[in-house]
């Protein structure tokens, strides 16, 4: 039978049980843990809201780290388990909590376009000022990743829309450079616009948007932003 960490190591690596590595060696924090902790953990790799519920009950640990230092709710948004957070958050999870490489709740959601988490965790304290391992806001990798919708709740809850994280880039020059010139980028083009995008914002080599966007020929993207 696999164990909790095994379980919970299984859900973040997107294996399936019958090809799961064996159980990794516990942490000193993890040999510490109760039973009802343990459970919650797995319980939020497995999706399974009504056991996350028990071990909430049972006095289980909101804020344990399993492996990689995510909380349950972290592991849960990975999966998105979208019930299994709920339930996390409704009792009281921390939705800012990293783990050890700077995702939360929050920021997951943002850039993996899990909106219905991402709703959860902005009505729960969502920090907009929260930054990623790159230092980048929730925004910015959900431009990159044409995550349309998700761009607008993150806009309208009133994330910045100019934020430079550490490569130079704002959301705009990510939808740009990162992006491939299809409607999808064109219209987070014109919704980051829209939503107060300063498109004189130059990269870190001094490059305008428009001229990111027409050296890749981009015209729509172009289009939008002369200036």
């Amino acid at each position: 039978m696999l164990t909790a960490s095994a379980i919970i190591a299984t859900a973040l690596l997107g294996t399936t049980a019958c090809t799961a590595p064996a159980a990794p060696t516990p942490t000193s924090e993890e040999s510490a843990m109760t039973d009802a902790t343990r459970d919650l953990l797995a319980a939020a790799a497995a999706g399974d809201a009504a056991a996350v519920q028990s071990a909430v009950d049972a006095g289980a640990d909101l804020e344990a780290r399993g492996p990689g230092g995510a909380t349950p709710l972290v592991i849960a948004t990975k999966q998105n388990h979208v019930d299994t957070a709920r339930a996390l958050i409704e009792a009281g999870a921390d939705v800012n909590a990293k783990d050890d490489i700077q995702d939360s709740a929050y920021l997951y959601a943002g850039a993996r376009g899990h909106d219905e988490i991402l709703k959860l965790t902005l009505a729960n304290g969502a920090d907009l000022k929260s930054t990623n391992r790159y230092g980048g806001t929730a925004l910015i990798p959900a431009c990159e990743r044409g995550h349309l919708e998700t761009v607008q709740i993150l806009l309208d809850a009133g994330v910045d829309p100019n934020h430079v994280n550490n490569l130079n880039w704002t959301g705009l020059h990510e939808a740009i450079v990162l992006g491939d010139g299809s409607q999808v980028y064109v219209d987070i083009v014109e919704a980051l616009i829209e939503g107060g995008a300063d498109i004189s914002i130059r990269d870190g080599d001094g490059v305008l948007p428009h001229d990111l966007a027409a050296s890749r020929g981009f015209d729509a993207i172009a289009a939008l932003l002369e200036g």
